[in-house]
């Protein structure tokens, strides 16, 4: 891609967000009966492509459960509310009464309680004794203490999230988590992230990963770009993964690795756009804090909001649109997009004449700034 003189003494690339890009129709359209969503990740099927994140907000044990029934994978934060507190239900309606300016001082006072390891297993047991399947997400800097508790208590796909993950992480603090070794050693396939670029992506494919998170500080409740002056636009840093995936499956003799877009998928019209760049599957969390059912009560925040000394993130009203299912499968009774991501999918799909999701990758894009397109 041709680079652009930001000044005599630096260059850069023209990135792109999913606002910037539409897909174009084809010369083909399908029924939407016809039209298959469906993705599979090592052994386990969904009919819905999608992860939700493990955000507080966002997924508790009965919606985790609820998520798997409608045929996608509720990711359990297991540093978050519900592996601190036995009944995190009160300090839930207390986070949805904490003024949005103000609240990040009190999360990181909530969130200073101690992680319990055997509230751990409890929760893992809850979503697995339900018989859906069963994530789980914990950060880089916890998998190595908290690892034979999550597969001790039967999980079925790991998810180690971070703001960023590298293959190869420098520190003279602490000894960095091993992921390749990690990975070898568990019998449970792992998804890892995020990152945002082609090297990284290789970096992390090459690590035994079964999935790799695309995506950098671009939620609804992240603040890395103002903090950090971090952020990759999605839809470039998907396109840029894939081509890893791509170069990855050359290298390895064929062994593919899932690319999830996490971040940026705000909209229903987002959705298709992921997939268009390359993503198998997207990990929504601002979505699905818009559900009535939702432990968020319309209220959305991260753990980067409780970054004991830099937080990178913040709590957001969202408001309410409807239930979990409306959200996801609809029927939606609101034009703006808030509401059935998948039918809004199946539909795409069906106007460009695709059938599944991998053919669908290959749908024809164009540049049309969501300011001066419409």
């Amino acid at each position: 891609m041709t680079e652009i003189e930001i000044g005599r003494g630096k260059r850069g690339r023209r990135a792109y967000a999913f606002d910037d890009i539409a897909i174009v129709p084809s010369r083909r359209t399908r029924d939407p009966k016809e039209v298959s969503i469906a993705w599979q990740i090592d052994a386990y099927r969904f009919e819905l492509p999608f992860l939700a994140a493990p955000m507080d907000s966002v997924v508790s044990p009965a919606t985790a459960i609820r998520i798997g029934e409608l045929g996608g994978l509720g990711v359990l934060n297991l540093e978050g509310l519900w592996t601190r507190y036995e009944d995190p239900q009160p300090l839930l309606d207390e986070i949805a009464e904490l003024d949005p300016e103000t609240a990040n001082r009190r999360l990181q006072e909530i969130y200073e309680a101690p992680i319990q390891e055997e509230l751990i297993g409890q929760r893992i047991k809850e979503v697995r004794d339900s018989g859906v399947v069963t994530a789980a997400a914990l950060s880089p800097q916890r998998t190595a203490q908290f690892s034979k508790a999550v597969v001790d208590a039967g999980v079925d796909i790991f998810v180690i999230r971070g703001t960023t993950v590298s293959a190869e992480h420098v520190s003279g603090a602490a000894e960095p988590l091993n992921l390749k070794q990690f990975i070898y050693e568990l019998d449970v396939p792992v998804i890892v992230g995020g990152c945002a670029t082609y090297t990284a992506a290789l970096h992390l494919m090459r690590t035994g990963a079964a999935g790799v998170l695309v995506g950098f500080g671009g939620g609804a409740a992240h603040t890395t770009r103002n903090v950090l002056g971090i952020q990759v636009p999605m839809a470039t840093a998907v396109a840029d993964v894939a081509a890893a995936r791509r170069d990855y499956m050359d290298e390895s003799g064929g062994r593919y690795v899932h690319v999830i877009a996490d971040g940026g998928v705000g909209w229903s019209g987002d959705l298709p756009k992921a997939i268009a760049c390359g993503a198998d599957s997207v990990m929504m969390g601002s979505p699905l804090a818009r559900a009535t059912d939702a432990p968020g009560q319309g209220h959305h925040w991260g753990m980067e909001a409780v970054h004991e000394d830099v937080p990178r993130g913040k709590k957001v009203h969202l408001g309410t649109v409807g239930s979990t299912e409306e959200i996801l499968t609809g029927p939606s009774h609101t034009p703006d997009g808030s509401m059935n991501f998948f039918g809004a999918l199946r539909r795409s799909m069906a106007t460009t004449g695709y059938s599944e999701l991998k053919e669908f990758q290959r749908v024809e894009v164009t540049v049309a700034d969501s300011q001066h397109s419409r």
